[in-house]
Protein backbone atom coordinates (compact mmCIF):
# COMPACT_ATOMS: atom_id res chain seq x y z
CA UNK A 1 0.00 0.00 0.00
CA UNK A 2 1.73 3.19 -0.48
CA UNK A 3 0.17 6.90 0.34
CA UNK A 4 -0.11 10.32 -0.90
CA UNK A 5 2.94 11.33 0.90
CA UNK A 6 1.66 15.30 0.63
CA UNK A 7 -2.18 14.53 2.13
CA UNK A 8 -1.05 12.17 4.75
CA UNK A 9 1.93 14.48 5.49
CA UNK A 10 -0.38 17.33 6.03
CA UNK A 11 -2.45 15.37 7.99
CA UNK A 12 -0.24 13.72 10.41
CA UNK A 13 0.98 17.17 11.00
CA UNK A 14 -1.98 18.95 11.87
CA UNK A 15 -2.92 16.02 14.43
CA UNK A 16 0.44 16.09 15.94
CA UNK A 17 -0.25 19.52 16.18
CA UNK A 18 -3.45 19.29 17.45
CA UNK A 19 -2.25 16.87 20.15
CA UNK A 20 0.66 19.11 21.19
CA UNK A 21 3.49 16.44 20.48
CA UNK A 22 6.76 17.76 18.92
CA UNK A 23 8.56 15.85 16.19
CA UNK A 24 11.11 14.71 18.57
CA UNK A 25 8.74 13.41 20.92
CA UNK A 26 6.48 11.61 18.14
CA UNK A 27 9.38 10.54 16.53
CA UNK A 28 10.60 8.83 19.44
CA UNK A 29 7.43 6.69 20.31
CA UNK A 30 6.68 5.42 16.33
CA UNK A 31 10.65 4.48 16.55
CA UNK A 32 11.61 6.67 13.35
CA UNK A 33 14.43 9.15 13.03
CA UNK A 34 13.00 12.99 13.51
CA UNK A 35 14.43 13.59 10.27
CA UNK A 36 12.76 10.71 8.54
CA UNK A 37 9.44 11.95 10.30
CA UNK A 38 10.25 15.12 9.19
CA UNK A 39 10.76 14.47 5.27
CA UNK A 40 6.92 12.20 5.72
CA UNK A 41 5.35 15.77 7.44
CA UNK A 42 7.08 18.00 4.36
CA UNK A 43 5.31 15.24 1.63
CA UNK A 44 9.42 14.49 0.66
CA UNK A 45 8.99 10.98 1.43
CA UNK A 46 6.07 8.84 1.42
CA UNK A 47 5.49 7.17 4.72
CA UNK A 48 5.27 2.96 4.74
CA UNK A 49 1.96 1.07 5.81
CA UNK A 50 3.97 0.41 9.35
CA UNK A 51 4.61 3.80 9.97
CA UNK A 52 1.16 5.25 9.23
CA UNK A 53 -0.35 2.43 11.51
CA UNK A 54 1.66 3.79 14.45
CA UNK A 55 1.08 7.17 14.00
CA UNK A 56 -2.39 6.54 13.75
CA UNK A 57 -2.16 4.86 17.16
CA UNK A 58 -0.18 7.04 18.92
CA UNK A 59 -2.51 10.15 17.98
CA UNK A 60 -5.83 8.30 18.46
CA UNK A 61 -6.50 9.08 14.79
CA UNK A 62 -9.22 6.14 15.07
CA UNK A 63 -7.93 4.88 11.33
CA UNK A 64 -8.08 7.98 9.72
CA UNK A 65 -4.43 8.35 9.21
CA UNK A 66 -4.72 5.01 7.72
CA UNK A 67 -7.35 5.65 5.34
CA UNK A 68 -5.31 8.05 3.89
CA UNK A 69 -2.98 4.94 2.03
CA UNK A 70 -3.95 3.70 -1.14
CA UNK A 71 -5.38 0.85 -2.12
CA UNK A 72 -2.93 -1.65 -4.03
CA UNK A 73 -3.10 -1.06 -7.59
CA UNK A 74 -5.08 1.93 -7.59
CA UNK A 75 -3.37 5.16 -9.84
CA UNK A 76 -2.45 7.65 -8.21
CA UNK A 77 -2.79 10.17 -10.76
CA UNK A 78 -6.62 9.76 -11.60
CA UNK A 79 -7.82 8.47 -14.97
CA UNK A 80 -5.31 10.25 -16.77
CA UNK A 81 -3.20 7.44 -18.32
CA UNK A 82 0.03 7.29 -17.76
CA UNK A 83 1.57 6.97 -21.23
CA UNK A 84 -0.35 9.51 -23.10
CA UNK A 85 0.44 10.63 -26.44
CA UNK A 86 3.22 13.09 -26.88
CA UNK A 87 2.45 16.17 -28.67
CA UNK A 88 4.82 18.45 -30.50
CA UNK A 89 3.77 21.54 -32.12
CA UNK A 90 6.23 23.21 -34.57
CA UNK A 91 5.93 27.00 -35.89
CA UNK A 92 7.88 28.19 -39.09
CA UNK A 93 8.07 31.76 -39.09
CA UNK A 94 6.42 32.00 -42.64
CA UNK A 95 3.29 30.63 -40.76
CA UNK A 96 3.88 26.87 -41.98
CA UNK A 97 4.56 24.28 -39.17
CA UNK A 98 3.70 20.60 -38.53
CA UNK A 99 2.20 18.84 -35.62
CA UNK A 100 3.44 15.45 -34.65
CA UNK A 101 1.28 12.53 -31.97
CA UNK A 102 3.55 9.69 -30.84
CA UNK A 103 1.33 7.47 -28.88
CA UNK A 104 3.56 6.01 -26.32
CA UNK A 105 2.56 2.15 -26.44
CA UNK A 106 2.34 1.46 -30.10
CA UNK A 107 5.07 4.07 -30.99
CA UNK A 108 2.20 4.97 -33.75
CA UNK A 109 2.65 8.55 -35.12
CA UNK A 110 0.51 11.18 -36.36
CA UNK A 111 2.05 13.85 -38.89
CA UNK A 112 0.03 16.81 -39.66
CA UNK A 113 1.46 19.47 -41.99
CA UNK A 114 0.57 23.35 -43.45
CA UNK A 115 1.91 25.63 -45.65
CA UNK A 116 2.01 29.41 -45.18
CA UNK A 117 -1.40 31.13 -46.77
CA UNK A 118 0.13 32.93 -49.23
CA UNK A 119 -3.79 34.83 -49.92
CA UNK A 120 -4.43 38.29 -48.32
CA UNK A 121 -6.52 38.00 -45.26
CA UNK A 122 -9.55 40.40 -44.47
CA UNK A 123 -7.38 42.48 -42.18
CA UNK A 124 -10.28 44.18 -40.49
CA UNK A 125 -12.39 41.32 -39.58
CA UNK A 126 -9.10 39.25 -38.59
CA UNK A 127 -8.29 42.17 -36.27
CA UNK A 128 -11.78 42.57 -34.82
CA UNK A 129 -12.36 38.52 -34.66
CA UNK A 130 -8.74 38.46 -32.64
CA UNK A 131 -9.59 41.53 -30.38
CA UNK A 132 -12.56 39.70 -29.07
CA UNK A 133 -10.75 36.11 -28.67
CA UNK A 134 -8.28 38.27 -26.61
CA UNK A 135 -11.06 39.89 -24.49
CA UNK A 136 -11.81 36.35 -23.38
CA UNK A 137 -8.70 34.64 -23.21
CA UNK A 138 -7.82 37.24 -20.48
CA UNK A 139 -11.14 36.42 -18.24
CA UNK A 140 -10.10 32.99 -19.26
CA UNK A 141 -7.04 33.66 -17.54
CA UNK A 142 -8.45 34.76 -14.10
CA UNK A 143 -9.92 30.80 -13.93
CA UNK A 144 -7.20 29.05 -15.68
CA UNK A 145 -3.71 27.88 -14.62
CA UNK A 146 -0.87 29.38 -16.80
CA UNK A 147 0.77 26.45 -18.34
CA UNK A 148 -2.37 25.63 -19.81
CA UNK A 149 -2.93 29.32 -21.15
CA UNK A 150 0.37 29.42 -22.30
CA UNK A 151 0.27 26.85 -25.09
CA UNK A 152 -3.27 28.58 -26.25
CA UNK A 153 -2.25 31.86 -26.79
CA UNK A 154 1.06 30.78 -28.35
CA UNK A 155 -1.21 29.13 -31.01
CA UNK A 156 -3.17 32.71 -31.55
CA UNK A 157 0.48 34.70 -31.82
CA UNK A 158 1.45 31.81 -34.63
CA UNK A 159 -1.85 32.49 -36.61
CA UNK A 160 -1.77 36.53 -36.33
CA UNK A 161 2.03 36.28 -37.26
CA UNK A 162 1.62 34.47 -40.58
CA UNK A 163 -1.15 36.68 -41.37
CA UNK A 164 0.67 40.23 -40.91
CA UNK A 165 3.01 38.58 -43.71
CA UNK A 166 0.16 38.30 -45.76
CA UNK A 167 -1.52 41.55 -45.22
CA UNK A 168 -1.35 44.89 -47.27
CA UNK A 169 2.00 47.09 -45.95
CA UNK A 170 -0.56 50.03 -45.10
CA UNK A 171 -2.49 46.96 -42.68
CA UNK A 172 -0.07 45.15 -41.75
CA UNK A 173 0.90 47.11 -38.38
CA UNK A 174 -2.76 46.56 -37.42
CA UNK A 175 -2.23 42.60 -37.54
CA UNK A 176 1.47 43.28 -35.69
CA UNK A 177 -0.40 45.05 -32.90
CA UNK A 178 -2.96 42.76 -32.24
CA UNK A 179 0.10 40.03 -32.23
CA UNK A 180 2.04 42.40 -29.44
CA UNK A 181 -0.97 42.38 -27.01
CA UNK A 182 -0.80 38.35 -26.90
CA UNK A 183 2.71 38.30 -26.53
CA UNK A 184 2.58 41.15 -23.70
CA UNK A 185 -0.26 38.79 -21.95
CA UNK A 186 1.82 35.33 -22.77
CA UNK A 187 4.57 37.17 -20.89
CA UNK A 188 2.39 38.04 -17.89
CA UNK A 189 1.33 34.55 -17.73
CA UNK A 190 4.66 32.93 -18.35
CA UNK A 191 5.55 35.23 -15.08
CA UNK A 192 2.60 33.86 -13.41
CA UNK A 193 4.06 30.30 -13.86
CA UNK A 194 7.15 30.83 -12.43
CA UNK A 195 9.23 31.20 -15.81
CA UNK A 196 10.89 35.03 -15.53
CA UNK A 197 13.12 33.84 -18.35
CA UNK A 198 10.26 33.41 -20.86
CA UNK A 199 8.50 36.22 -18.91
CA UNK A 200 11.18 38.61 -20.40
CA UNK A 201 11.11 37.18 -23.58
CA UNK A 202 7.89 37.97 -24.66
CA UNK A 203 7.69 40.96 -23.03
CA UNK A 204 10.43 42.07 -25.29
CA UNK A 205 9.31 40.32 -28.28
CA UNK A 206 5.95 42.63 -27.66
CA UNK A 207 7.96 45.79 -27.58
CA UNK A 208 9.55 44.75 -30.69
CA UNK A 209 6.36 44.27 -32.60
CA UNK A 210 4.39 47.08 -31.31
CA UNK A 211 7.37 49.70 -32.27
CA UNK A 212 7.39 47.64 -35.94
CA UNK A 213 3.19 48.44 -35.75
CA UNK A 214 4.08 52.05 -34.99
CA UNK A 215 2.50 51.74 -31.46
CA UNK A 216 3.99 54.30 -28.86
CA UNK A 217 2.26 52.50 -25.98
CA UNK A 218 3.36 48.44 -25.38
CA UNK A 219 7.22 49.38 -25.70
CA UNK A 220 7.31 51.73 -22.54
CA UNK A 221 4.63 49.17 -20.79
CA UNK A 222 6.82 46.08 -21.83
CA UNK A 223 9.39 48.27 -19.37
CA UNK A 224 6.33 48.90 -16.44
CA UNK A 225 6.23 45.01 -16.77
CA UNK A 226 10.39 44.16 -16.78
CA UNK A 227 9.94 46.85 -13.43
CA UNK A 228 7.38 44.12 -12.10
CA UNK A 229 9.67 41.13 -12.53
CA UNK A 230 12.49 43.62 -10.49
CA UNK A 231 9.96 44.02 -8.05
CA UNK A 232 9.59 40.59 -7.24
CA UNK A 233 12.83 39.88 -7.58
CA UNK A 234 13.34 42.08 -4.28
CA UNK A 235 15.50 44.65 -6.56
CA UNK A 236 14.10 48.51 -5.57
CA UNK A 237 17.24 50.00 -8.01
CA UNK A 238 16.46 48.04 -11.24
CA UNK A 239 12.56 48.51 -10.04
CA UNK A 240 12.59 52.15 -10.44
CA UNK A 241 14.80 52.91 -13.04
CA UNK A 242 12.81 50.82 -15.38
CA UNK A 243 9.65 52.50 -14.43
CA UNK A 244 11.56 56.09 -15.02
CA UNK A 245 12.29 55.15 -18.04
CA UNK A 246 8.88 54.28 -18.94
CA UNK A 247 7.57 57.61 -18.07
CA UNK A 248 10.58 59.46 -20.23
CA UNK A 249 9.21 57.86 -22.97
CA UNK A 250 6.78 59.28 -25.46
CA UNK A 251 3.31 57.31 -24.24
CA UNK A 252 -0.04 57.91 -22.80
CA UNK A 253 -0.97 59.80 -19.52
CA UNK A 254 -2.30 56.02 -18.97
CA UNK A 255 1.37 54.10 -19.36
CA UNK A 256 3.19 56.70 -17.48
CA UNK A 257 0.92 56.48 -14.84
CA UNK A 258 1.34 53.09 -14.64
CA UNK A 259 5.31 53.31 -14.55
CA UNK A 260 4.90 56.30 -11.67
CA UNK A 261 3.03 53.59 -9.52
CA UNK A 262 5.37 51.13 -10.41
CA UNK A 263 8.57 53.17 -9.23
CA UNK A 264 6.81 54.22 -5.78
CA UNK A 265 6.39 50.46 -5.29
CA UNK A 266 10.40 50.74 -5.81
CA UNK A 267 10.79 53.25 -3.74
CA UNK A 268 8.92 51.48 -0.95
CA UNK A 269 10.82 48.70 -1.41
CA UNK A 270 13.88 50.84 -0.59
CA UNK A 271 12.74 52.27 2.50
CA UNK A 272 11.73 56.03 0.69
CA UNK A 273 9.13 57.40 2.12
CA UNK A 274 8.77 60.49 0.69
CA UNK A 275 9.48 59.71 -2.51
CA UNK A 276 7.11 56.75 -2.74
CA UNK A 277 4.20 59.32 -2.06
CA UNK A 278 5.25 61.73 -4.62
CA UNK A 279 5.38 59.01 -6.90
CA UNK A 280 1.79 57.50 -6.11
CA UNK A 281 0.50 60.99 -6.41
CA UNK A 282 2.00 61.74 -9.39
CA UNK A 283 0.51 58.19 -10.83
CA UNK A 284 -2.85 59.11 -9.49
CA UNK A 285 -2.64 62.36 -11.33
CA UNK A 286 -1.89 60.63 -14.44
CA UNK A 287 -4.19 57.82 -14.61
CA UNK A 288 -6.80 60.44 -14.09
CA UNK A 289 -5.74 62.00 -17.11
CA UNK A 290 -5.83 59.21 -19.00
CA UNK A 291 -9.84 59.06 -18.69
CA UNK A 292 -11.23 56.02 -20.38
CA UNK A 293 -8.06 53.59 -20.47
CA UNK A 294 -7.23 51.24 -23.29
CA UNK A 295 -8.49 47.50 -21.83
CA UNK A 296 -5.47 45.97 -23.32
CA UNK A 297 -2.75 48.32 -21.33
CA UNK A 298 -3.02 47.24 -17.22
CA UNK A 299 -5.28 45.45 -15.89
CA UNK A 300 -9.73 45.06 -16.09
CA UNK A 301 -9.84 43.77 -12.61
CA UNK A 302 -8.89 46.36 -10.32
CA UNK A 303 -11.12 50.00 -10.57
CA UNK A 304 -7.89 52.28 -8.82
CA UNK A 305 -4.45 50.06 -9.37
CA UNK A 306 -3.17 53.20 -7.32
CA UNK A 307 -4.79 52.58 -3.84
CA UNK A 308 -3.80 48.83 -4.32
CA UNK A 309 -0.13 49.99 -5.13
CA UNK A 310 -0.55 52.45 -2.16
CA UNK A 311 -1.58 49.35 0.13
CA UNK A 312 1.44 47.34 -0.65
CA UNK A 313 3.69 50.28 -0.56
CA UNK A 314 2.55 50.41 3.10
CA UNK A 315 3.37 47.08 4.10
CA UNK A 316 6.87 47.75 2.47
CA UNK A 317 7.03 50.47 4.84
CA UNK A 318 6.42 49.04 7.69
CA UNK A 319 2.75 50.06 8.31
CA UNK A 320 1.27 46.43 7.46
CA UNK A 321 -2.14 47.35 9.70
CA UNK A 322 -2.50 50.35 7.56
CA UNK A 323 -1.74 48.60 4.55
CA UNK A 324 -4.35 45.91 5.52
CA UNK A 325 -7.30 48.64 5.61
CA UNK A 326 -6.04 50.00 2.30
CA UNK A 327 -6.32 46.56 0.43
CA UNK A 328 -9.52 45.26 2.28
CA UNK A 329 -11.35 47.86 1.05
CA UNK A 330 -9.88 47.54 -2.75
CA UNK A 331 -10.30 43.76 -2.53
CA UNK A 332 -14.13 44.21 -2.10
CA UNK A 333 -14.27 46.17 -5.78
CA UNK A 334 -12.34 43.48 -7.60
CA UNK A 335 -15.08 41.22 -9.48
CA UNK A 336 -16.05 37.91 -8.08
CA UNK A 337 -15.26 36.11 -11.53
CA UNK A 338 -11.16 37.72 -11.29
CA UNK A 339 -10.27 34.60 -9.37
CA UNK A 340 -6.66 35.19 -10.08
CA UNK A 341 -6.39 38.76 -9.31
CA UNK A 342 -8.34 38.00 -5.76
CA UNK A 343 -6.31 35.37 -4.91
CA UNK A 344 -3.15 37.80 -5.62
CA UNK A 345 -4.44 40.54 -3.51
CA UNK A 346 -6.30 38.39 -0.94
CA UNK A 347 -2.49 36.94 0.00
CA UNK A 348 -1.75 40.75 -0.03
CA UNK A 349 -4.43 41.02 2.40
CA UNK A 350 -3.92 38.61 4.58
CA UNK A 351 0.76 39.10 4.80
CA UNK A 352 -0.72 42.49 5.96
CA UNK A 353 -2.75 41.00 8.50
CA UNK A 354 -0.24 38.36 9.67
CA UNK A 355 2.58 40.86 10.12
CA UNK A 356 0.50 43.78 12.02
CA UNK A 357 -0.57 40.55 14.39
CA UNK A 358 -3.96 39.71 13.68
CA UNK A 359 -3.30 35.94 13.16
CA UNK A 360 -7.48 35.66 13.19
CA UNK A 361 -8.13 38.13 10.18
CA UNK A 362 -5.00 36.83 8.65
CA UNK A 363 -6.23 33.50 8.38
CA UNK A 364 -9.65 34.10 7.45
CA UNK A 365 -8.21 36.35 4.84
CA UNK A 366 -6.15 33.76 3.53
CA UNK A 367 -9.38 30.70 3.54
CA UNK A 368 -10.19 31.74 -0.45
CA UNK A 369 -6.55 32.10 -1.73
CA UNK A 370 -6.00 28.53 -0.71
CA UNK A 371 -8.86 27.01 -2.11
CA UNK A 372 -8.20 28.80 -5.30
CA UNK A 373 -4.58 28.35 -5.18
CA UNK A 374 -4.92 24.70 -7.34
CA UNK A 375 -6.92 26.98 -10.02
CA UNK A 376 -4.85 29.70 -10.76
CA UNK A 377 -1.62 27.97 -9.77
CA UNK A 378 -0.06 31.22 -9.67
CA UNK A 379 3.69 31.22 -8.69
CA UNK A 380 3.72 35.23 -7.20
CA UNK A 381 0.45 33.95 -5.18
CA UNK A 382 2.57 31.13 -4.03
CA UNK A 383 5.91 33.31 -3.06
CA UNK A 384 2.93 35.76 -0.74
CA UNK A 385 1.93 32.68 0.88
CA UNK A 386 5.09 31.63 1.20
CA UNK A 387 5.94 34.53 3.15
CA UNK A 388 2.40 34.39 5.29
CA UNK A 389 3.78 30.59 6.43
CA UNK A 390 7.09 32.42 7.50
CA UNK A 391 5.08 34.72 9.66
CA UNK A 392 2.78 32.30 10.94
CA UNK A 393 5.57 30.41 12.11
CA UNK A 394 7.04 33.15 14.03
CA UNK A 395 3.79 33.44 16.05
CA UNK A 396 3.44 29.80 16.75
CA UNK A 397 2.42 30.13 20.25
CA UNK A 398 -1.07 31.85 19.10
CA UNK A 399 -3.33 28.79 18.82
CA UNK A 400 -5.25 29.85 15.67
CA UNK A 401 -1.48 30.16 13.76
CA UNK A 402 -0.78 26.22 14.81
CA UNK A 403 -4.50 25.53 13.69
CA UNK A 404 -3.59 26.99 10.35
CA UNK A 405 0.24 26.23 9.50
CA UNK A 406 -0.44 22.76 8.19
CA UNK A 407 -2.95 24.05 5.56
CA UNK A 408 -0.56 26.33 4.23
CA UNK A 409 2.00 23.63 4.03
CA UNK A 410 -0.48 21.22 1.94
CA UNK A 411 -1.58 24.01 -0.54
CA UNK A 412 2.43 25.03 -0.96
CA UNK A 413 3.01 21.63 -1.47
CA UNK A 414 0.07 20.29 -3.29
CA UNK A 415 1.08 19.62 -7.27
CA UNK A 416 -1.50 19.61 -10.26
CA UNK A 417 -2.43 16.34 -11.73
CA UNK A 418 -2.01 17.74 -15.17
CA UNK A 419 0.59 20.69 -15.91
CA UNK A 420 0.87 20.73 -19.61
CA UNK A 421 3.79 21.99 -20.82
CA UNK A 422 4.85 25.87 -21.66
CA UNK A 423 7.37 25.17 -24.36
CA UNK A 424 7.99 28.88 -24.72
CA UNK A 425 11.00 30.20 -26.71
CA UNK A 426 14.10 30.40 -25.00
CA UNK A 427 16.25 32.71 -27.33
CA UNK A 428 16.95 35.82 -25.01
CA UNK A 429 15.05 39.26 -25.60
Amino acid sequence: MSANPLTFGAELRRRRLAAGRSLAGLAAEVHYSKSHLSRVESGAKPPSAGLARQCDTVLEARGALIALLASPGRDPEGVIPRHADHWRLTMAPDGGGEFVATAGDAGATVLTKWARNSRRADVAGTVESFDRMFRELRVLGQNAAPSAMVPLLIGHIHVLRAQALSAPARSRGRVLLTAARYAEYTGWMCQEAGDEHSALWWTGTAAEWAEAAGDRDLGPYALVRQALVSLYRGDAVSTVEQARAAQQADCSARVRGLAAQREAQGLALAGDHDGCRRALDHAAVLLTASGDAPETIGSWTVEDPVALARGWCLYDLGRPAAAAEVIRGELKRIPLRATRARARFGAWLALAYAEAGAVDEACAAADPVLATLPIVDSATVRNDVRDLSRVLTRRHRNSRAREFLPRLSAALNERRRFTPPVGTPRSPA
